[in-house]
């Protein structure tokens, strides 16, 4: 086996602690001696050992003179544990490769440094994209201290979101459903806007085993949110908060009483002003934002300049008539004025095609 082939054990390690890690990035690691993996690991949760601690601990035989392959740069600061560096250096390891460096600024190369004036050999950029798409939430995060927002929609192949009477259960397939609480666990928080739980009643929660229930964030200008919807009566179990201009104290204490928390939020437009909103949110160390908002939050987010990336599945299925499109709200005036996507990955999920795209903005950032 080679680099490439240890580097991709060390990714499909790393995914396995999705969902459990927010804030931190997904890691693993693998370690190789006399062309023979004698240990490996994968940061497991949220202050728990580091994917490369794991991989030292769970060594068959001394891992001295080994190489270690791991997906992200080796942490050299104290944070929930101690330096990973400390415990490679300790443990004997005479290689080390990466996947990809760490953009926080309290890495970002000086790990390398550390590493090499201890004698290590240090190799970087083995399957770079594939791992820096693998902690591309955390880079999102740790660089803006904003969330990663991805925005999932379904709609059939004439593009509507649901019937010209309103009915959208189901436009996407069994398989692409169970998919979305895939990624819902995935996600740190959910978001919608108030209408969807008006007309959908939802519970916004992760229904796969050993599932995580993302933190559910409702987008309600005005408080209309009802006190006996699901997201509101089972606040108390799920964590939940609602965005709001309101400054009606005591309607805010019905709601306060089944668990439900606030954050305060300008309007902007008469809504919610977005881009303040995601501020408060990584306040709240909320890493990620999986956007499941009607067509009119969808259009404000992405006029907002807050989505990253969009989830479009597509069912092979034509409703027609005059029914509601995935994105609305006052739309472009010319066609070069159009927000551009970027796809990365066309799959078949079920009966339906899933387009994963990258949001280009005119300003785009690099991460």
């Amino acid at each position: 086996m080679n680099d490439l082939e240890y580097m991709k054990i060390a990714i499909e390690l790393a995914e396995k602690g999705g969902g459990y890690v927010n804030p931190n990035p997904m890691v693993g690691a693998v370690i190789v001696k006399n062309n023979r993996i004698i240990g490996t690991g994968y940061h497991e949760h949220y202050g728990g050992l580091h994917a490369e601690r794991n991989a030292i601990n769970n060594c068959t035989e001394s891992p001295e003179g080994a190489t270690l392959y791991v997906t992200l740069e080796p942490c050299c600061h104290f944070g929930k544990t101690s330096p990973c560096t400390e415990a490679i250096i300790k443990s004997g390891i005479k290689n080390v490769v990466i996947g990809t460096l760490d953009i926080n600024p309290k890495m970002s190369g000086k790990s390398i440094f550390l590493l090499e004036k201890n004698g290590i050999n240090v190799k970087t950029g083995v399957l770079e994209d594939e791992c820096k798409r693998l902690t591309k939430i955390f880079r999102k995060y740790i660089s803006t201290g904003e969330p990663f927002v991805l925005m999932k929609y379904a709609m059939t192949i004439d593009g509507k979101i649901s019937t010209y009477a309103g009915n959208s259960k189901w436009i996407s397939s069994e398989e692409s459903r169970r998919r979305v609480h895939e990624t819902r666990h995935l996600f740190s928080s959910i978001m919608v806007g108030v209408n969807t739980i008006i007309k959908d009643n939802p519970s916004l929660t992760c229904r796969i085993e050993n599932g995580k229930n993302p933190i559910r964030i409702i987008c309600d200008t005005n408080l209309r949110t009802p006190i006996e919807s699901e997201v509101v009566q089972t606040a108390s179990c799920v964590p939940t908060y609602i965005a709001t201009s309101c400054n009606d104290e005591v309607h805010k204490r019905e709601y306060e009483r089944y668990g439900c928390k606030f954050i305060y939020t300008e309007k902007k437009d008469n809504h919610i002003e977005l881009k303040k909103l995601m501020k408060s949110l990584g306040k709240l160390e909320i890493d990620s934002v999986l956007l499941e908002g009607g067509a009119e939050l969808n259009w404000s987010a992405l006029n907002s300049g807050i989505v990253d990336e969009v989830q479009v599945y597509t069912a092979p299925k034509i409703f027609g008539g005059k029914a509601k499109s995935p994105v609305e709200g006052k739309g472009i005036e010319f066609p070069d004025e159009a927000v551009s996507l970027k796809p990365y990955s066309i799959s078949q999920v079920g009966g339906d095609i899933l387009i994963e795209s990258e949001v280009i903005y005119r300003c785009s950032r690099e991460l």
